[in-house]
């Protein structure tokens, strides 16, 4: 019985495992498909309209600091977002729109509240 279970151990060492690795190419995606948040802060013009419009209040304005100084901003918690895409549509220079990456992960909520910097 000790045979057979060495025999069955020393077996699976050599076999290949049942699990599939990560694909190194990624799936395609559709075109009308909405991911995290990029914000150009150049052509921000802090009118707050995001922060309004979002149903799920995920939108915060926040003071950043900017070349020409102080500037109120949108902070978008991505925890709490529907990724609805009512804030592009109603930023009047559109400078929020929702790209296609969806690769986004963290091991702490706080992690998922993106400061005006890190979307850009």
């Amino acid at each position: 019985m000790v045979v057979r279970s060495l025999m069955r151990v020393a077996k699976q060492l050599v076999e290949r495992p049942f699990t599939l690795e990560y694909p190194e190419e990624r799936e395609s995606i559709a075109d009308n498909y909405r991911g995290i948040h990029k914000l150009d802060m150049k052509t921000c013009i802090s009118c707050s309209a995001c922060a309004l419009i979002c149903p799920n209040s995920t939108i915060t304005m926040v003071d950043t600091e900017t070349e020409r100084g102080t500037k109120r901003m949108p902070e978008i918690n991505l925890d709490r977002c529907l990724f609805c895409d009512l804030c592009a549509e109603v930023c009047p220079p559109k400078c929020l729109v929702l790209t296609k990456d969806y690769s986004f992960e963290a091991l702490d909520r706080r992690d998922y509240i993106k400061r005006p910097e890190e979307l850009d």
